[in-house]
């Protein structure tokens, strides 16, 4: 009798044991169950039905009591594991994790052209980095937010890239080129066939002190012409000059893809007269300076603090590029779904000729490098009044 009376006050006092600062209820629990069996040993004179009744009620009090306690595990083990993915989820939003979006800016052209990959991919969650995308028609919206830091990428004219580089001390660097010449001359005057041939015609193209307006005075210059020998015309857009195109199509104007094949498709009296990007080559030689049209930059500070991410970046540029160049059909599609182009047959006419690239590395200083330095003996204010230095050139070996 007295042995089972201590078994049952030793289960309750193990029962207290387990559930140690568990809560409130289950202590009671086993508090009611220690007095229960306290007053069965004082029980000296009670028969055996009492006995075993005691007994029974002590072995259902013990089997509830290490129910509870085996409930509270697993209620700990739970909260364990909630505390665990929060401290994972707290790790992952911590600088220098893999875990950032990445804003990107670019423009309504080209460059875009050979992103449109990469966003889809971003789209369907199915890029290694996320992603927030902004293109706009004007590069003038995109530096604003490069030097406040609303932007962490952006792909802009090369030569943009240099005078933001020096507007914020060095605070970018270039990180690829994305775009060669972009750059046709077209007209329905079938005379002109070389650069000698533009003598005593007007020109009609975008921007006077833009990147059109530079290669063209640039190319003009070397092949023996002078400003007195041709007329500029400037308009504020490229659409402005397909509009005189359209009107006057023995008229001459300077236009980048892919306003070109718009504007040869719209009137069958244009064609291409000459190709800007050739008039450069056959200029600078073999090892010269190649015509760049658009490169990708980025915020130093967030080169820094996300190199990896901004590496990833770079491999997913790069396959976004080929995507463009080898699967043309496919790639117009989703260039004219992103409203670059408004149709995607005109989208596959325009592709093949946008020059859409990807360099980085030695080549890319090399080609960027000497276009910049042309550039600056045009205009030293077309560069930001300086040249670059070598840290504007983002050279780390990515591992292929």
């Amino acid at each position: 009798m007295k042995k089972k009376v201590l078994a049952v006050i030793f289960s309750a006092a193990l029962a207290l044991a387990l559930l140690a600062g568990c809560g409130k209820d289950a202590a009671e629990t086993v508090e009611n169950t220690a007095e229960e069996a306290s007053q069965t040993a004082q029980q000296d004179a009670a028969d055996e039905e009492t006995e075993e009744a005691s007994e029974k009620t002590a072995s259902g009090d013990e089997k509830d009591t290490q129910d509870n306690a085996g409930d509270i595990d697993v209620a700990d083990k739970e909260a364990a594991e909630n505390q665990d993915e929060e401290n994972t989820a707290a790790d992952a939003e911590e600088p220098g994790t893999d875990e950032v979006t990445i804003r990107v800016g670019s423009l309504k052209g080209p460059t875009s052209m050979g992103l449109v990959y990469l966003m889809d991919q971003a789209k369907k969650g199915e890029a290694a980095n996320a992603y927030e995308f902004t293109m706009t028609a004007s590069a003038d919206e995109l530096l604003p937010a490069m030097i406040s830091g609303d932007l962490d990428i952006a792909l802009i004219p090369a030569n943009v890239a240099s005078v933001l580089y020096m507007k914020t001390e060095g605070g970018i660097s270039v990180i690829d080129i994305n775009t060669l010449g972009v750059l046709y001359m077209v007209s329905g005057d079938s005379g002109i066939e070389e650069m000698s041939d533009l003598k005593g015609k007007t020109l009609y193209l975008t921007g006077k002190g833009t990147t059109p307006d530079y290669v063209l005075q640039y190319l003009l210059k070397e092949n023996g012409l002078t400003a007195q020998d041709v007329t500029l015309e400037y308009k504020s857009e490229a659409t402005e000059v397909a509009a005189v195109l359209a009107k006057t199509p023995d008229a001459i104007g300077v236009l980048p893809q892919p306003f070109v094949t718009a504007a040869c498709a719209q009137n069958e009296e244009l064609s291409v007269v000459m190709d800007l990007t050739e008039e450069w080559t056959a200029l600078q030689g073999e090892g010269g300076s190649r015509l760049v049209t658009g490169v990708t930059v980025v915020r130093n500070s967030f080169l820094e603090e996300y190199g990896d991410a901004v590496d990833s970046f770079l491999e997913e540029h790069e396959a976004s590029a080929a995507y463009a160049n080898e699967h043309v059909e496919e790639a117009a599609e989703l260039v004219a779904a992103a409203g670059i182009i408004e149709k995607a047959p005109v989208a596959v006419k325009a592709m093949p000729e946008c020059n859409i690239t990807y360099i980085d590395g030695e080549d890319m200083k090399a080609a960027l490098s000497g276009y910049l330095e042309v550039l600056f003996g045009q205009d030293a204010a077309s560069v930001g009044g300086g040249l670059p230095g070598d840290d504007f050139y983002y050279r780390e070996q990515r591992a292929k």
